[in-house]
């Protein structure tokens, strides 16, 4: 439990994030971070394939790529957590920024090890570079997702988060594309092991997030929040983080799980046969998803005026449609269009409450998984890669409501959610370990749909749940009015 005592940062002026105010500037800066961790987690799809025809690994060994990876994220996260309970909370002593720096710092050295790793042709040095890198990106993840929820007020943090995840899906949808081109073509060569072309790509990475270091070290970023270190595991006292804890889990596990299978799975007979740069083209398609879903997502969770929302969540999917059908013709186009249409109407139906609108999503992708399990062909393959646009909601909806209403433990609710993104780590090698024993990687697909059923559940009642019991024991000896109104407040949000 935690400690009542608490105290001022030192040389460090808070500023309250309660007080209603944008901090436009800062939370720009902020969208880099979010678009660059966005860039380097998909570039583990290209990776898991190059790997595994270059080391001749079996799917739960090349699903290793993503044990490594977002292992670190529980490791680092862990560490974190055990140092704010112990110390206090460690961003709340040096700010925002010097954790931002410290995490590119790590970061860089892990892409770092991919230098060596590909001159020595050795796959459990490729996974150690991995997890040096995730412990960078972890520490990122930290600092930056609970300071952009507090650059404005609480009501729209989900708004906020939406929208720097939707710089990160400019990642995510460009990184499969570069990392398809660069790696399964431009840096391949004949007659040299596959793991060479890795090299000069990674290489760039370090330099980028070395760059990136100096940049955050100079310039001013505003320190908000309470201006408080308190020792103890205060956050684990809100029953509605633990369960939030569970559904990052779930989450992030069954996204990582669909993306790392997609470019295998399409390249078989029974659904679409492609080659392996032509996939990845469709990894780009399935993130490009969360793109448009996580812009739709900032625009109906925000304030903006009634019209002009419902613009902007016509002119999203418009645009969107527009781009694919430049850039892939017809064919493609007119596939994707009813996910396009659906994604609309859910937003219509979730009506701008984060809850609701994560519970319909979530739901979604468990009819769309189903689907793929069921059938076969092309209605497999557009299920799996439509699924990317139902997904782009759920990071960003169950970390907003998890956070809520912590105060001074944001930081540190913030390291116990990132922990969770272990789930990355684990379900992945589950997924491939099920398509290993079932020599059927579209019965894998069973995985993600049961963690996507979970994140449903919390966005239909487990965000409440937990605040519903404290509210009433918080409650006790106030008049029934006072308590009917908090509790209103409290369920706002829900379905």
């Amino acid at each position: 439990m935690a400690s009542n005592r608490s105290a001022a940062v030192p040389g460090v002026q808070a500023v309250p994030a309660a007080n209603g105010q944008t901090y436009r500037g800062p939370f720009a800066i902020m969208t880099i971070l979010f678009f660059m961790w966005g860039f380097m987690t998909v570039f583990n799809d290209i990776l898991i394939p190059r790997f595994k025809s270059a080391f001749a690994l079996n799917y739960f060994q090349a699903m290793l790529v993503q044990f490594a990876y977002f292992g670190a994220y529980f490791t680092g996260a862990l560490a974190y957590f055990l140092i704010s309970a112990f110390t206090g909370d460690p961003i709340a002593r040096v700010g925002y920024k010097n954790g931002v720096v410290l995490g590119l710092l790590i970061a860089a050295a892990g892409s770092a090890l991919f230098w060596p790793a590909a001159s020595a042709h050795a796959y459990p040095l490729f996974l150690l570079g991995l997890f040096v890198l995730g412990i960078g990106l972890a520490v990122l993840q930290i600092a930056a997702n609970p300071y952009v929820t507090i650059l404005g007020p609480e009501r729209t943090a989900s708004s906020r988060l939406n929208l720097a995840q939707g710089f990160n899906s400019v990642g995510t949808t460009t990184g499969p594309l570069i990392g398809g081109y660069l790696i399964f073509k431009y840096f391949a060569r004949t007659g040299v092991h596959g793991a060479e072309s890795v090299k000069v790509p990674y290489l760039w990475f370090c330099i980028i997030f070395l760059l990136l270091a100096v940049v955050f070290w100079f310039i001013h970023l505003p320190h908000v929040g309470e201006g408080k270190i308190e020792r103890g595991v205060g956050a684990l006292r809100y029953p509605h983080v633990v369960l939030g804890m569970v559904a990052i889990f779930m989450y992030v596990g069954g996204e990582i799980s669909v993306g790392s299978a997609i470019i295998n799975f399409l390249g078989q007979p029974g659904v679409a046969g492609l080659p392996e740069l032509e996939a990845s083209k469709y990894v780009s398609l399935y993130w490009g998803g969360m793109l448009i879903g996580r812009f739709m997502g900032a625009v109906e969770l925000s304030d903006m005026q009634s019209r002009n929302k419902q613009f902007c969540l016509a002119a999203f999917p418009l645009a969107g449609f527009l781009v694919l059908w430049a850039l892939r013709g017809w064919a493609v186009v007119q596939m994707y269009l009813p996910f396009l249409v659906l994604c609309w109407l859910l937003f219509q139906l979730g009506k701008s409450l984060a809850g609701r609108t994560l519970m319909l999503f979530s739901a979604m992708v468990v009819a769309l998984l189903a689907t793929a399990i069921i059938a076969g062909g092309k209605l497999a393959m557009w299920c799996i890669v439509g699924v990317g646009l139902f997904t782009s909601l759920g990071w960003s909806n169950t970390f907003s409501l998890a956070i809520e209403g912590v105060g001074i433990y944001k930081s540190q609710a913030s390291s116990l959610l990132v922990m969770a993104i272990v789930g990355g780590a684990v379900l992945p090698p589950l997924l491939g370990r099920v398509a290993d024993l079932t020599h059927n990687l579209q019965i894998a697909f069973v995985v993600p749909l049961v963690a996507y059923a979970y994140v449903a559940f919390y966005g239909w009642k487990g965000h409440r749940l937990g605040r519903e019991r404290r509210a009433g024991r918080a409650g006790r000896g106030r008049n029934a009015e006072q308590v009917a109104a908090h509790e209103r407040s409290s369920t706002s949000d829900g379905a």
